[in-house]
């Protein structure tokens, strides 16, 4: 889901060497929060994600970020 390359760069251009193992474990966490937000808005019956929903995709209630 995400480019390993970009990660690799951005990594490199901080000046920290990265291994392939290392970028895999990155793009399986990545996949993991995803899926986690995917669930979080059918449990909240969001079937469109926009800007006013987003809170509910991170798990954070309305009334906490006002």
């Amino acid at each position: 889901m995400i480019q390993a390359t970009k990660v690799k760069k951005k990594f490199n251009d901080g000046g920290i060497q990265i291994s392939p193992m290392a970028i895999n474990m990155i793009c399986d966490d990545f996949n993991r929060k995803i899926h986690r937000m995917i669930e979080r808005c059918k449990d909240g019956n969001v079937k469109r994600l926009t800007d006013k929903t987003y809170h509910i995709s991170i798990g954070v209630f309305r009334e906490l970020i006002k």
